[in-house]
């Protein structure tokens, strides 16, 4: 009898100690945008505002993980609170189309079987990537937009809100300022410069997570790009460019200029060279975007973690929001020389 008891407290001890190895491993990283982000453009204020926001994205994913669910739960509850924040080109603190309204993208994908989902152009659904996740779930298609998107999440019970949700007076003055040099031009829209000079930073959220089981997703969304016009769609949405996710080579999401994440397909590039070349992710991230991207001009940058927890914060901008969080260590950051 007392060997049968020792026997079952060690095995009792042996899978408490295999279940906590297991949640030791979990692993979070998310970004609220990369761009022209210095401390002399941030008053005290305004950083820690920033700083809160983003840590508590990171406690709400993390503490997903660690009761136990899978990555793409922490992903989701990691960005929902980024999409709710008014610091961040997503959600609530939006962008300005052209028109003056808001049209929001995001994606999910998952590593363990490819499958994913996203919806571009939404205009109604209050957390985005709540819409994407039902794409993935409930559907037989990869990308709904537009009116369909929300019309689709509506049926999924997502909630609805009104345009104007996602007003915030910050954004609102970027896009006078575009709206002003293009009047004054008397051009049809803004040209690139015009628009980037007005963009304080990419705001773009995502987040990338590792389960318990070794699991890897990735996520992103985005209000897009201030004074967008004709239903442009950047590379939040676009599964490759955007967001990826591998389980055997790592996740990826991505925020920047668009327009050349979807050209150079950037998160499934840096997923193909950790894959195929052998390489580690940190390596395949500088490869693709100080090389590959900058001599092109592309700015941005781009979060990602591979199966063994290894964690990349890549960007050639001067600043990225940013945070991480494992079990040894969790960290928040802004400026690019931290």
């Amino acid at each position: 009898m007392k060997n049968t008891i020792l026997m079952m407290a060690a095995l009792s001890g042996g899978m408490a100690m295999a279940e906590e190895n297991m949640k030791s491993n979990i692993a979070l990283v998310i970004h609220g945008g990369a761009g022209t982000i210095k401390k002399e453009n941030l008053s005290d204020e305004q950083e820690q505002n920033i700083k809160t926001a983003l840590q508590q994205a990171l406690d709400a994913g993390y503490q997903a993980l660690a009761d136990g669910q899978d990555a793409t739960a922490g992903v989701i509850a990691a960005i929902k609170i980024l999409e709710d924040s008014p610091y961040f080109n997503a959600g609530h603190g939006a962008v300005f189309t052209k028109p003056g309204k808001h049209e929001l993208d995001a994606s999910i994908m998952r590593g363990s079987d490819l499958d994913a989902g996203a919806v571009a152009g939404v205009a109604y659904t209050k957390n985005p990537i709540l819409a994407a996740e039902q794409v993935m779930l409930n559907s037989p298609h990869v990308m709904l937009a537009g009116s369909g998107a929300d019309t689709f999440s509506k049926t999924r019970g997502l909630e609805q809100v009104e345009n104007s949700y996602f007003d915030t007076e910050f954004r609102r003055k970027a896009w006078q300022e575009v709206d002003a040099k293009t009047r004054a031009k008397q051009a049809e829209t803004a040209s690139s410069d015009d628009v980037l000079a007005a963009e304080f930073k990419f705001g773009t959220v995502g987040a990338v997570a590792l389960d318990k089981n070794g699991h890897i997703a990735a996520g992103t969304s985005t209000g897009g790009m201030t004074y967008k016009a004709w239903g442009r769609v950047g590379d939040s949405p676009v599964i490759g460019a955007g967001t990826y996710a591998d389980d055997r080579s790592c996740g990826i999401s991505a925020t920047g200029h668009g327009e050349f994440f979807i050209r150079y397909t950037v998160a499934s590039d840096i997923c193909a060279r950790v894959r195929y070349k052998n390489i580690g992710i940190e390596q395949a991230a500088d490869e693709v975007i100080h090389q590959e991207l900058k001599s092109v001009g592309g700015d941005g940058g781009v979060i990602g973690l591979d199966p063994k927890g290894n964690i990349i914060m890549t960007f050639n901008t001067t600043g990225m929001y940013r945070g991480y969080k494992k079990a040894e260590k969790s960290e928040v950051l802004i400026y690019g020389d931290e």
